[in-house]
């Protein structure tokens, strides 16, 4: 974890200060992952977290993403800060189901 989000956790809240740090040190990606978490886009199953986005919903498991950003680029996404963060904050939304039950195989 980096050094902004063992503060944040340290704190145990977002603070103004530390909320600008964050969006100084993470930009657009920084922003997106605050906004999730405002949002409670961030939700944790008893398998797996899951982030919302305008279009779908990103499976996090510990440092890895399903997004293109992460498989492909090998970059820290903005899904994955926003774990972090949730975590940080402890602002999950919490889901005592599975969400592996509710993958459907779509049709076609």
């Amino acid at each position: 974890m980096s050094d902004i989000l063992d503060r944040i956790e340290k704190q145990g809240i977002l603070t103004p200060v530390l909320r600008e740090e964050f969006l100084k040190e993470y930009g657009n990606r920084g922003m997106r992952a605050l906004a999730a978490v405002g949002e409670r886009r961030v939700k944790r199953y008893l398998d797996f977290t899951i982030v919302e986005s305008s279009t779908r919903e990103y499976v996090v498991d510990e440092d890895i993403c399903v997004c293109g950003d992460s498989l492909f680029r090998n970059r820290e996404c903005w899904h994955i800060l926003a774990v972090r963060l949730a975590r940080a904050t402890r602002s999950f939304t919490e889901d005592p189901s599975w969400y592996q039950e509710l993958w459907t195989v779509p049709e076609g």
